[in-house]
């Protein structure tokens, strides 16, 4: 690890839009405002997308399945998402970012990094820039955004939760080991449910049990995700803001209005899955080498099956065999199929060089 002391402190800005999907439909539809909203389908088999503020006060969260979502908010009001509409205003606000620098690193559609250590407006206190693009971004779109800023990027994404929603929160080098040894490593961005689990069985549940560890246990234990761990335990995360990112994954999954127990029946839902996954690809100029099923049984638990080879696949046909193959690995399907999914991976392109990896884009159906 570099001595934080010899290097140029950076200012980075994590924004994130608050309730996106859900506020612009209530942005664009008046009689939905103040009221219970989820986007995604409300079918016995549906999925909420994103919900809204006043949803989430009943518990209702992105990824429930919609009929526990109703349980949980009888008064609940579903919105069938509108993708088209979401990217046309994510534009907008990468436009505002633009404005102050270009190194800009999206995430998603509604959240993005900035690093504006040197930036276009020559603006020194990096918590002003944060209040001027959360002020451009309500007058142009009328929606809300948080912000965090610190002095790296695992920093910036914790505290832009601090102060949500329509906030903004500042860790500070003096403040930053110290706000990261009291915090749940469960609320650590970059460790998810399992990791926190295995984590916990180790007698790590705080940022400094983290820190108390050593590198050679935590490689030992989380391997490659070993330093990652080691350094923000101690408030350090010397990952740059990279702007041109390739992603790592394009994936396309579907729920079924019944389940499948039948494999001819199943094999057949792939093929839409496969023309989405290819359809993104030849628009961008790339392919991949691994597919990967993801298979979801009807009691919600899943399996993942993967194939990596020599070359990329050229197509539909050549991923649509690879996906039926491994499909046919995990049959008889020891409980009926609610969800399948295709993922290509170990992508490849041109033009992606040693460029940074961005998270699967999701092409869910």
């Amino acid at each position: 690890m570099n001595d934080m002391s010899s290097t140029p402190i950076r200012k980075i800005v994590h924004v994130d839009m608050d309730a996106f999907y859900a506020s612009v439909e209530q942005r664009d539809n008046p009689d939905l405002r103040g009221k219970p909203i989820a986007v995604g389908g409300s079918a016995a088999r549906g999925v909420v997308a994103a919900a809204s503020y006043e949803a989430r006060a009943y518990g209702v969260h992105s990824a429930m399945p919609s009929v526990t979502a109703k349980r949980k908010c009888p008064n609940l009001i579903f919105v069938p998402p509108r993708v088209e509409v979401y990217k046309a205003v994510s534009q907008q606000i990468r436009e505002i970012f633009a404005e102050y620098t270009p190194l800009i690193e999206p995430l998603s559609l509604d959240e993005a990094y900035l690093d504006v250590t040197e930036n276009l407006k020559g603006m020194d206190i990096a918590t002003e820039i944060a209040l001027e693009i959360r002020a451009k971004i309500k007058a142009v779109t009328g929606l809300n955004a948080s912000a965090g800023i610190s002095y790296n990027k695992f920093l910036a994404k914790m505290a832009s939760d601090l102060n949500k929603p329509n906030g903004q929160a500042v860790i500070t080098p003096k403040n930053g080991p110290a706000f990261v040894e009291a915090l749940p490593v469960k609320k650590f961005h970059g460790v998810g449910p399992a990791t926190a689990e295995r984590m916990r069985k180790y007698g790590i549940e705080t940022g400094l049990d983290l820190k108390e560890k050593t590198l050679e246990f935590l490689v030992e234990h989380f391997g490659k995700s070993g330093p990652y761990f080691y350094g923000i335990a101690r408030g350090i995360d010397e990952r740059q803001v990279k702007p041109n990112r390739i992603r790592k994954s394009v994936g396309a999954e579907d729920t079924f209005v019944e389940d499948v127990a039948d494999l001819d029946l199943a094999t057949a839902e792939l093929k839409p899955l496969a023309e989405k996954v290819w359809r993104y690809c030849e628009a961008q100029g790339i392919s991949g080498k691994t597919v990967t099923v993801k298979i979801k049984y009807s009691h919600f638990t899943q399996a993942t099956r993967s194939r990596t080879g020599s070359v990329a696949l050229a197509g539909v046909p050549e991923i649509l065999a690879a996906a039926s193959d491994l499909l046919a690995t995990v049959y008889p399907f020891k409980r009926p199929v609610r969800l399948l999914g295709v993922t290509l991976s170990t992508l490849t392109a041109p033009e992606i060089g040693d460029a940074q990896p961005q998270s699967q884009l999701d092409l869910g159906l």
